[in-house]
């Protein structure tokens, strides 16, 4: 009897601890398609998961932060599902290559689909440019079912607190290497200028060394013939 009743607790404790995990981890989220550069371009897949058995995800909305405007949105196109894409105008307009902007996307909804039970979705979104003095953007999101039933993926999670129960998907930014590619390529010039520099130098050592080498054997040939000259008139004074 006593063991029943501790393998019941076990498996209780057990059930309660995926029960809670998948709520914990079941959430609307969004992830760069390789890296989200501060003040660059990026492509985001926001990941929907049907957490619901008995109703299935029909529709997706995802806002953009008006405080961290960004001039280029374009969701991909996704087999089943429409998009629609909101503007609203900014009071006081960006300029990006040159260009002025006066309107940005404040919002993306995705309807026409159907997210099952068991199953997910991912949004892809080509967007740009991303703020330069930020660390992190937040996408506040609004997950619909079949039946009705609305769930508002808004809450933003506090420093040192636990994880909210409906998060807002946060895209973390990560830095520009813009500074650091100069950086490399400066760097690369000087060791380019040094290697030339010293091939130079060898080269001109070579030259010189060869110029020596050839005065050398000159002399030398010199002194040869005049000790044959020298040998020459000798030999001839002895015989007279």
């Amino acid at each position: 009897m006593k063991t029943s009743r501790v393998s019941f607790a076990a498996a209780l404790a057990a059930g309660t601890v995926l029960v809670l995990s998948g709520t914990a981890f079941a959430h609307v989220g969004v992830q760069p398609i390789g890296e989200a550069a501060k003040g660059g371009y990026a492509t985001l897949n926001f990941k929907v998961p049907n957490e619901r058995d008995n109703a299935s995800t029909t529709q997706l909305e995802v806002n953009f932060p008006i405080d961290q405007p960004l001039t280029s949105v374009m969701p991909q196109d996704i087999p089943g599902w429409t998009s629609t894409v909101e503007k609203t105008k900014l009071d006081k307009p960006l300029t990006v290559h040159g260009k002025q902007i006066n309107e940005v996307v404040t919002k993306v909804t995705w309807t026409g689909g159907k997210i099952e039970a068991g199953k997910f979705q991912q949004f892809p979104v080509s967007v740009g440019k991303l703020p330069e003095n930020a660390d992190q953007m937040v996408f506040k999101s609004i997950q619909t079912y079949d039946n009705g039933e609305v769930v508002r993926w808004i809450e933003e999670a506090k420093e040192g607190a636990a994880e909210p129960q409906n998060p807002a998907p946060v895209l973390k930014l990560t830095a520009a290497k813009g500074t650091d590619d100069h950086h490399d390529d400066d760097k690369n010039a000087k060791d380019a200028k040094t290697d030339k520099d010293a091939h130079g130098h060898d080269e001109a050592g070579s030259e010189h060394g060869a110029d020596n080498t050839a005065r050398a054997l000159g002399i030398a040939g010199i002194l040869v013939g005049l000790g044959g000259v020298a040998f020459g008139v000798a030999s001839r004074r002895r015989s007279a």
